[in-house]
């Protein structure tokens, strides 16, 4: 039963106090092939892969240049026993010592056996020492990481919204077959100096039946550039709405309830994260009342005015579409963003056709759809109980965000 669970009159103000789970994601135009929304969707979209090595990126162009970025040494996946994925973050140092826009992101897989898909994230120079701290305290090269960079104070969550850090950036996502992602506009995610990158890979041993598929040392490609007096800064708006998906009808357990499922991933996470299912429900549905169901919406009420250029949605393996529209049910309604059938594995950026000018008052919905059956499909989570899903970290946990890149513009 699908439940529109955000009312007119449930509004979360976005602009001047964004709510940020992922920051800028640089790219307003990619390069043909990363984001084409007439692609043929995958047959199954919770789908393992391996893949070829990455395509060779596009010439440089005025006053741009390469850096490349290797993890510093080799590392072997070592998923829990029974299990073939293993999601490892790795920190990467550009060495900026000056101010620069990242224009092009490219993820160079090694042993593309077992390099599944991997997410870049930046992170600015006040939640660095947060990294270092946090990988010097980790045994081994890097640390398991999943959703996020998992480095409590430079993540992609920032539940605040009085917090002006906006915590790390959710800068590309790679999948086998993709091309460099780049900007084809004069925009670009500003890096300042000390700026740190956080590579995050998915590892699978599928492709290897379950045995060890050796090590991998892979690298990202950043594309820098001074900018011009023009060049227009990117930030990143994420747009959230609940996750309230109930067991099916043929599953049942104690984490069925949801108060039981709440108090799990608080658990698990703790306060701030358990307590956030809640929030939400409290802010966007009307009279703060969960309403069960696989599909959540919510509302958000433009503060600023900016343009938007592009955006992707960002859920867990239970997720299947999500929609960003604005102002929907008036004149001027248009669907900003609309992935029918999400792949958790290929989270890729997609460009609206032509910028849309957003102004104070508008309404940005975004609408959410899990399924609860995907859990007996998934590798991932076969082996787990049946829950009540709410928001939350962990990977039976989801997510329910439309994160739209956009520019900041005058009145």
């Amino acid at each position: 039963m699908a439940v529109d669970a955000a009312p007119s009159g449930s509004r979360r103000k976005v602009g001047a106090a964004v709510i940020t789970l992922a920051a800028v994601c640089a790219v307003a135009a990619c390069s043909p092939g990363a984001d084409n929304p007439a692609a043929p969707a995958a047959a199954d979209p919770h789908r393992a892969h391996g893949g070829g090595p990455s395509a060779p990126p596009q010439p440089l162009r005025a006053g741009e240049r390469f850096v490349d970025l290797t993890m510093a040494e080799a590392y072997t996946p070592a998923p829990p026993e029974g299990a073939v994925d293993e999601y490892r973050c790795q920190v990467l140092d550009p060495g900026l010592t000056e101010a620069a826009f990242l224009t092009g992101t490219q993820v160079v897989p090694e042993n593309v056996a077992i390099a599944h898909h991997g997410i870049v994230y930046a992170v600015q120079p006040d939640d660095a020492a947060a990294v270092h701290e946090h990988d010097a305290r980790t045994p081994g090269p890097g640390w398991q990481c999943f959703g996020g960079t998992g480095v409590d104070g430079a993540d992609v969550e920032d539940d605040d919204e009085e917090s002006t850090d906006a915590g790390a950036a959710w800068v590309d996502t790679w999948a086998p077959g993709a091309t460099e992602t780049l900007l084809d506009q004069d925009v670009g995610f500003r890096l300042e100096p000390g700026s740190l990158i956080v590579f995050q890979m998915h590892y699978n041993l599928l492709a290897t039946d379950g045995t060890p598929g050796g090590s991998d040392r892979s690298a990202v490609r950043l594309r820098l550039t001074g900018g011009t007096p023009r060049t227009r800064g990117l930030e990143t708006w994420s747009l959230g709405a609940p996750t309230d998906l109930p067991c099916s009808a043929d599953e049942s357990g104690p984490l069925c309830d949801r108060a039981a499922s709440v108090a799990d991933v608080t658990k698990r996470f703790g306060p701030e994260v358990g307590g956030f299912a809640d929030e939400q429900v409290e802010e966007c549905n009307e009279g703060g009342v969960p309403t069960p169901g696989d599909t959540q919406s919510c509302d958000h009420e433009v503060e600023e005015p900016v343009t938007v250029f592009a955006g992707f949605g960002h859920m867990h393996m239970l997720g299947r579409s999500v929609k960003v529209e604005l102002n929907p049910g008036t004149p001027d309604a248009q669907v900003l963003l609309d992935v029918p059938q999400f792949d958790f594995d290929n989270q890729r950026m997609t460009r609206l056709p032509s910028p849309v000018d957003v102004d104070p008052g508008d309404v940005l919905r975004v609408t959410c759809t899990h399924d609860a059956a995907l859990r007996k499909q998934v590798p991932q989570l076969r082996k787990l109980p049946p829950r009540y899903v709410v928001w939350g970290d962990g990977t039976g946990d989801e997510m329910c965000i439309g994160i739209m890149t956009v520019s900041p513009r005058r009145p």
